[in-house]
């Protein structure tokens, strides 16, 4: 079966397509790719109940030949032999379904964590900027471990439930017809029972995931900012908040337990005990049946214990499921603002930039940037200045479509950057932002990152290039040193020069640097910036900075105010005829 696209910044190959309609649809398309284990599962179950279901049937007749007159002996080496050997066989069928159920639910685990993490990373920056890591994270591990407890125990308990429910209303009537009563009576209210459970306890189980989720991501902006935490001395406030929220987690888990507790059920199978055993000894009485008959009919009676037990459980794990189903679905299912455009142009890029009347704004409505213009030819070096939260980062990631613009036009190469092939376009441009972003892995694979398949020789000297080769040396596994996280282990210019080897080995067509030379010393900017000067012939380079030694050789400088062109020219051309651009450099 094809695999329906993903509503996604990049479509990734899926092995398997599953209907997303409903989480309920959802969990069924994953559960019938694995129909053989469901027989298994099945069959176990229903031979798992019929056998239990022998039991009370030949106890019930060992009473009968005790009490007859004289002891009917011999039968009751047969009956010894036929409880044991069934249960022999029971237990077999129950092995197999209790594996098939957790095989099962470890497969289905596996292919959700495969699909949502493929829907995550095709999702568009926009969307990962307003979804929270925490409740991210929430979702791609607590909540799909519930989708795996829902099969496992919950659904295994479910079946198993269903076929002892079953067999007193079969094996009562064949001990006297009207012994179908109980057990029908019982059946009736507890499957009645059970519906207003489950739309009761619905909607607590989607606050407890929910009020998970809400920790979780407030424990994640606060491992984050722990350096900001600490800094500011309100470890005390942060502890208070998330004992806040872990008491609501705590209290949405007590109104689960405490409706759990109400199960009515419970008290329907008390009630049917004495009813069923009032029933028997009645038509005991009346000669239609015998003591052993009595006997039977309540161990058949008995049986209703594990479906009633099992539910307050099993149920309460599948409605868990289904929230945490809902939740990963909720967020597989929601709408990218971008789209990979697979068809569109995918050729060669010169490196030809420009802006015609681009506007930009964020969810809120604000505008960031507005009647945006100008041109830029292949290998010029651009320098985009401007105050704090005057556009500078958003323009340039309108390039390469990290966000898109509302209005107005972006092309590259002439062609629309709406009309280019995501991957091809984005291939061709690197950009290398304030934050650097660095693995956990080591400083080779970190620099080949965007050429996988980068020989060790490319590798150093792409490090040569940014000026990163000699501080990698000196490490005692050189480029096979592992970093940290995030790259803490290193300096703030070690990551910089790391992240511009990593732009070097892609050799993009368009460069665009924000701030990434913030955190150099004097003496290395000086030698990076001979490194970008030689890097930037032959490709376009945006730069992102208030450094003036770095403002003074670009072709192009264009000065942004409150989201609009101030300014456009070179150095000398704005220092005589825009203050907006002096008004930079006297700040």
């Amino acid at each position: 079966m094809a695999a329906t696209p993903l509503p996604a910044e990049f479509t990734l190959a899926r092995k398997h397509s599953a209907n997303r309609s409903s989480p309920m649809r959802w969990i069924i398309s994953h559960a019938l790719r694995y129909w053989p284990i469901l027989i298994v599962i099945l069959i176990g179950a229903y031979g798992n109940g019929a056998l239990a279901g022998i039991v009370p049937r030949y106890v019930g007749q060992a009473f009968d030949d005790m009490l007859a007159n004289p002891p009917r002996l011999s039968g009751l080496l047969q009956v010894a032999l036929a409880i044991g050997i069934s249960q022999v066989v029971r237990g077999f069928l129950q092995f197999w379904r209790n594996f098939g159920a957790e095989l099962m639910a470890q497969r289905i685990e596996r292919d959700i964590r495969d699909e949502l993490y493929l829907s995550l990373l095709g999702k568009s920056m926009t969307f990962h900027n307003l979804q929270p890591v925490g409740d991210t994270m929430a979702r791609a591990t607590n909540d799909v471990r519930e989708v795996n407890f829902m099969f496992s125990p919950g659904l295994n308990l479910v079946i198993g439930s269903f076929f002892f429910l079953l067999v007193p209303l079969y094996a009562g009537p064949r001990i006297h017809p009207d012994l179908l009563l109980v057990p029908a009576l019982f059946t009736f209210s507890y499957f009645w029972a059970l519906t207003n459970y489950l739309r009761t306890l619905s909607p607590v189980t989607d606050a407890v995931r929910g009020a998970f989720g809400t920790m979780n991501t407030h424990l994640s902006e606060a491992l984050d900012g722990v350096e900001t935490m600490k800094g500011a001395a309100q470890e005390n406030a942060e502890i208070e908040r998330f004992v806040t929220n872990a008491r609501r987690v705590r209290a949405a888990f007590v109104k689960q337990g405490d409706l759990e507790a109400k199960f009515l059920p419970m008290l329907l199978l008390g009630i049917t005990y004495a009813a069923g055993l009032f029933h028997s000894l009645l038509l005991y009485r009346a000669g239609e049946i015998s003591v052993g008959d009595v006997v039977a009919f309540f161990g058949l009676m008995r049986l209703l214990e594990f479906p009633t037990f099992a539910s307050t459980f099993a149920y309460s794990q599948i409605s868990l499921g289904l929230s945490g189903a809902r939740r990963i679905l909720e967020l597989i299912n929601r709408e990218s603002d971008l789209d990979q455009n697979a068809a569109g142009f995918d050729g060669g890029m010169k490196g030809d930039v420009e802006f015609s009347e681009v506007c930009f704004e964020y969810n809120n409505g604000e505008k960031i940037l507005e009647d945006i213009s100008f041109k830029v030819k292949a290998g010029q070096t651009v320098a985009i200045v401007g105050q704090t939260g005057a556009g500078k980062t958003s323009l340039v990631k309108l390039i390469n479509r990290i966000y898109d613009a509302p209005c107005g036009e972006v092309k590259v190469d002439g062609v629309e950057v709406r009309n280019w092939n995501l991957a091809s376009l984005r291939q061709q441009i690197s950009i290398i932002e304030q934050d650097i972003f660095l693995f956990s892995r080591t400083i080779a694979e970190n620099i080949a990152f965007g050429k996988p398949g980068a020989t060790r020789e490319e590798i150093e000297s792409a490090a040569q290039s940014a000026q990163a080769h000699e501080f990698i040396l000196t490490f005692d596994k050189g480029y096979d040193t592992v970093i940290g996280e995030r790259g803490v282990t290193l300096s703030g210019g070690q990551r910089q020069r790391l992240a511009l080897a990593r732009a070097f080995l892609t050799d993009p067509r368009i460069l665009i640097l924000d701030d990434s030379t913030s955190a150099i010393d004097s003496a290395t900017e000086d030698r990076i910036q001979r490194a970008i000067s030689a890097a930037s012939k032959g490709r376009t380079t945006f730069i992102i900075t208030h450094r003036l030694s770095q403002i003074r050789w670009a072709d192009l400088i264009i000065v942004l105010r409150k989201g609009r062109v101030a300014a456009i020219g070179s150095h000398e051309e704005l220092m005589k005829t825009s203050e907006a651009y002096g008004k930079i450099f006297r700040e």
